[in-house]
């Protein structure tokens, strides 16, 4: 009886652990520019390709991902395009694919229909506000194209802002800017678990 007690508290802890990290961007004025921007990056209806150097590349890097993520994604179709969509919309806004891998990993823990105690939603916990302020009222923050297209979008928006200072920006990111835990996660998640070449886990 006294294991399963552990094992709940343990559980327990772990799930407030993953809620106190979860998304929550704070809703902040936009210049019309900068709105006009991020609209046109939201409502791009571009076939999603992915691109390397070279098919072989491409072929290897979406194998060692896959391989990474098999634990957390089991369904090999899913895990795959998964990855193809992250590769293509962090490298459309100008992201590393693997620490948008790491991001994920932090807020949602891979998990599709992910919803935080302040609302953040799907993979990259894009807080609703952003569907009225850069996106149409059908958008499905709960789509995987859409989810990473809002996220990565966002991300970039933030890194712009503060002149390429990824602390900085992953902090705004969460809604925790000057706090070091949230950044600190996301880089370890991606450099432990997603950089690329790394052992996996």
């Amino acid at each position: 009886m006294r294991r399963f007690s552990n094992f709940f508290l343990v559980l327990a802890a772990l799930v407030f652990t993953h809620a106190a990290f979860a998304g929550g961007q704070k809703e902040e004025p936009l210049s019309n520019s900068v709105k006009a921007l991020m609209q046109k990056s939201i409502s791009d209806q571009a076939t999603p390709k992915t691109i390397f150097a070279s098919e072989v590349e491409g072929q290897i890097w979406l194998k060692e991902m896959s391989n990474r993520l098999k634990i957390r994604m089991p369904d090999q179709d899913m895990r795959e395009d998964f990855l193809r969509t992250v590769y293509y919309e962090a490298t459309r806004a100008g992201l590393d694919p693997q620490l948008v891998l790491g991001l994920i990993q932090v807020e949602s823990g891979f998990k599709k229909y992910a919803v935080s105690s302040v609302g953040a939603r799907g993979y990259m916990q894009v807080m609703p506000f952003w569907v009225n302020s850069i996106g149409a009222p059908d958008h499905n923050l709960f789509h995987l194209k859409l989810n990473l297209r809002y996220g990565c979008t966002i991300l970039r928006h933030y890194i712009d802002m503060e002149n390429g200072d990824l602390y900085r920006a992953l902090g705004r990111y969460n809604g925790s800017l000057g706090q070091p835990e949230y950044p600190t996660m996301v880089v370890g998640a991606w450099k432990k678990n997603w950089s690329y070449g790394s052992l996996t886990f």
